[in-house]
């Protein structure tokens, strides 16, 4: 673990294990690498980067107020050249997932594989859509209010940690307090929570989206996520899906919004078999739907 001076900011990086590079963008915004853990176990394979993204984490020196899609994506690029890879396979967790899709339509050429986990094309499921679907799997009316409040980023600082916590349960298909202690014991106590950064995210994801360019998208494409998601329901991931050239759509049953944590070995399964198999595409090579045709699979 190390902090590296890229661009503006002093970003937060580990580095670990041998082989092809996988960057892994972890979600948010508000929180760390911590969460992307579990991916510590594809090193035998990759080198697997981690990194908090600016104003998030461990990284410092800049103002929250520069936390836009040009300077995430740009730190990331600045990244890559810093540790010599030439090109990288990306992985981006739900708020990094969004990072990521912006990624690899600014940096299309340096983008070997791309695998979006547990994320969406635009920002209306989370902020729209997760109180409500909590509402159905009848969650207290006081839950529903702090998620509407907290995914749209009208949360208090104060109340971060308080909302957080009230969340917790929600983003499981089945929580458990033995699985939480667990990954608390395995490195969760780590985590850094930055409230700030949460809150101008909510301003910042207001309106955005990217559907109407995911066809622009030319590097292989895994989407995966858990099937109990509430903030990216299996709906999102279809349309996500049908939108990039030839992605795969991996569906994990028993699972919500952190599968690496609750099924880990299928998760980290799908994602080395992709890694493995998927052959890599330039930005000015065309899909090739004879080698990487669509599928829908239920783990």
């Amino acid at each position: 673990m190390t902090t590296m001076k890229i661009r503006d900011v002093s970003l937060y990086v580990e580095v670990v294990g041998h082989g092809d590079p996988l960057l892994l963008m972890h979600g948010g915004p508000g929180l760390d690498h911590v969460s992307l853990t579990p991916f510590r176990e594809l090193a035998d394979r990759h080198t697997v980067v981690f990194y908090d993204h600016r104003c998030n984490g461990r990284s410092t020196g800049a103002p929250v107020t520069s936390m836009t899609w040009e300077n995430l994506t740009a730190d990331a690029d600045a990244l890559r050249e810093e540790l010599g890879f030439e090109r990288w396979a990306v992985l981006g967790h739900s708020f990094g997932g969004q990072v990521a899709l912006e990624y690899a339509l600014r940096y299309p050429e340096r983008v070997s594989h791309l695998v979006l986990l547990d994320t969406a094309g635009d920002a209306r499921w989370s902020q729209e859509n997760a109180a409500e679907v909590l509402a159905g799997r009848g969650f207290s009316p006081k839950t529903v209010a702090v998620a509407r409040r907290f995914y749209d980023g009208r949360i208090d600082p104060k109340d971060f940690v308080r909302a957080s916590i009230r969340l917790l349960p929600a983003y499981d298909h089945r929580f458990s307090l033995l699985r939480l202690a667990r990954e608390m014991l395995k490195g969760g106590w780590r985590a850094s929570m930055r409230p700030e950064a949460l809150i101008f995210g909510g301003h910042m994801m207001r309106g955005w989206s990217v559907m109407d360019r995911l066809g622009e998208i030319l590097a292989p494409t895994l989407v995966i996520a858990g099937h109990d998601d509430f903030l990216f329901p299996p709906e999102s991931q279809a349309l996500l899906s049908a939108g990039i050239p030839n992605a795969r759509l991996r569906i994990i049953e028993r699972a919500g919004h952190n599968p690496q944590s609750e099924r880990p070995a299928e998760t980290l399964r799908a994602v080395a078999d992709f890694l493995a198999v998927a052959p890599a595409r330039t930005a000015t090579t065309a899909p090739d739907a004879a080698v990487l045709p669509p599928a829908t699979a239920r783990a």
